[in-house]
């Protein structure tokens, strides 16, 4: 009879095989016997422990979605220099868990949707605690902050081979790693512009619209209501 230790280790070597395989083959690829065999498990006991191939991939969501929520969060304490060294200084180990990101954001179903309302949560959840201790500044529409803070998290996942490629590297190296860190940093800390002309001149645009606009210009304000003929 397996001890309670030994079903969270079986449950959690399924799981782990099973990331780095619907990483490699996505999830319509990917077959339970196949996960089994790399888990050294039979397909009975993944169903035992997950009910089914939805399941284990909801099981894969909450994990790898909650271990880089977590990181996110521990960069921010008082061990964060380490933590950046070390992750900068191990990219490989994160390989799985990115290859299954980037397969499962990509793919066109509800699963896919949830999984990315994870992220969307896990960024919420960090912004609304960073500004409470006053690390970050208050938001004007912190709906909108949330969305495009996490499409920039994840935009270098899903397209890395891309962000690699122009950098002429083989992947998310630490070279490349390194590369970006501050510049990213710097753009979050400081931001890109050295004034607010853009920012002024947009809340002027968008506070002298007056009502719902038509195809017809109706309700614009700066037409002419009576145009000469």
């Amino acid at each position: 009879m397996r001890s309670a230790t030994e079903d969270l280790t079986t449950r959690a070597r399924i799981r782990d095989a099973a990331v780095v395989r619907f990483g490699q083959q996505g999830f319509a690829g990917a077959s339970l016997r196949a996960i089994a065999q790399d888990a050294s498990v039979s397909a009975a006991l993944i169903l035992h422990h997950f009910g089914s191939k939805e399941g284990l991939r909801e099981a894969c969501d909450t994990h790898v979605v909650a271990t880089f929520v977590s990181e996110r969060d521990d960069f921010m304490g008082p061990d964060a220099a380490r933590l950046m060294r070390e992750a900068l200084d191990a990219p490989d180990h994160r390989t799985p868990a990115l290859d299954y990101l980037a397969r499962m954001l990509i793919d066109d179903s509800p699963a896919s949707g949830r999984l990315f309302d994870a992220f969307l949560a896990g960024t919420r959840q960090t912004l609304e605690s960073q500004i409470a201790a006053g690390v970050m500044r208050e938001q004007a529409d912190l709906d909108v902050t949330t969305a495009y803070l996490t499409l920039y998290g994840l935009g270098p996942i899903v397209l890395r081979h891309h962000l690699a490629r122009t950098f002429g590297e083989s992947g998310l190296t630490t070279s490349l790693l390194e590369r970006s860190t501050i510049p990213v940093l710097e753009l979050y800390t400081h931001g890109l512009y050295t004034d607010d002309r853009l920012l002024v001149a947009a809340k002027e645009a968008l506070s002298a619209r007056v009502g719902p606009r038509s195809d017809k210009g109706e309700n614009n304000p700066n037409q002419d209501p009576d145009p000469p003929r």
